[in-house]
């Protein structure tokens, strides 16, 4: 017998009885009210307490794939340390190249690391799987499950645990997650329960604002359970910020930062330096300041109320950025 599952009545199924009539998997199987977990409709198991971030400032970062995430979040992280603070950066990526300027190299994953103990994490060491990068900053790739498979948010989870057994977090100010793309699942959001801020990378264009816009909607789902709040948007690799800014106006959202396409960041990649290991150049010395001026915001946003600003609907976006 095929029986044909009524999905409005998944969600609805405690609200109105006749629909266990209408579905009688229902009947057999009724499926929790899941409204208000942890976002409408998510299933998703809160945070254990066991791997708590407590101290240090914690930010994640967000944005379309290919935007310049790692290369925003490992200047930033040279920016904290040039203001005298312990930073660690944490990258979510199965690529694994988050560090890769702070460091000079490709570092290994926690995750391959734990596969080569057959993961009895009791066996590793803190240099196991943490290097040290420019001016002092740790560098951890939590890296990904092979593709297919498993879930990024484990993989932070797992992370997260192990630097709290080896009390690293101890010894920080300030913990930068780089997270790969843009969110579509509970597991990139993972970083979200544990950041005091999300910081969103854009561009001055449709995608970028249009992954924005999906970003603020999950950073407001969890901010009903977690302490999370945006601290605003970078207009990253783009000349006019004229859309960025039309956007922010709308959902009463903060650009608090400018990153003109040039080409002393490129030029930076390709020697495996940040910003501040670069010879003075009038671009790099214009660069770095921005990202000091950025660092010092982010340092100040955590003890002012955050934001979370409304999403737009699709249909808003296309309207609000002149496409037909």
């Amino acid at each position: 017998m095929n029986l044909k599952i009524d999905l409005k009545g998944l969600q609805q199924n405690d609200r109105d009885p006749s629909l266990h009539r209408k579905n009688p998997l229902m009947t057999l199987h009724p499926l929790p009210i899941l409204r208000g977990l942890d976002g409408d409709g998510s299933v998703q198991v809160h945070q254990d307490a066991d791997t708590k971030i407590e101290g240090a400032k914690v930010f994640s970062v967000y944005g379309k794939g290919g935007i310049g995430k790692s290369t925003t979040s490992s200047n930033l992280s040279a920016a904290f340390s040039m203001m005298g603070k312990r930073v660690l950066q944490i990258g979510c990526d199965p690529k694994h190249d988050s560090t890769f300027t702070l460091t000079g190299r490709l570092q290994a994953t926690v995750i391959d690391i734990l596969k080569d103990v057959d993961f009895h994490a009791e066996e590793l060491r803190p240099e196991d799987y943490v290097a040290t990068g420019f001016n002092g900053v740790k560098c951890v790739e939590a890296g990904g499950p092979p593709a297919g498979t498993g879930c990024g948010g484990y993989v932070v989870g797992q992370t997260v645990k192990l630097l709290k057994q080896h009390h690293l977090l101890e010894d920080t100010d300030v913990v930068i997650f780089d997270v790969l793309g843009d969110v579509v699942c509970g597991g990139f959001a993972a970083p979200l329960q544990h950041a005091d801020r999300a910081l969103i990378i854009t561009a001055n264009d449709f995608d970028s604002i249009y992954a924005m816009n999906r970003i603020i909607a999950a950073v407001q789902a969890k901010s009903g359970n977690y302490k999370v709040r945006l601290a605003g948007c970078v207009a990253n690799r783009s000349r006019e910020t004229n859309e960025v800014d039309r956007y922010c106006e709308r959902v009463g959202f903060n650009r608090i930062a400018h990153m003109p396409d040039i080409d002393a960041i490129r030029r930076s990649r390709l020697k495996k330096k940040t910003l501040f290991e670069m010879d003075d150049s009038e671009d790099i010395v214009m660069a770095r300041a921005e990202y000091m001026r950025l660092a010092d915001n982010l340092w100040r946003s955590v003890q002012e109320p955050g934001s979370t600003p409304a999403p737009l609907p699709d249909r808003e976006i296309f309207e609000l950025l002149g496409f037909d």
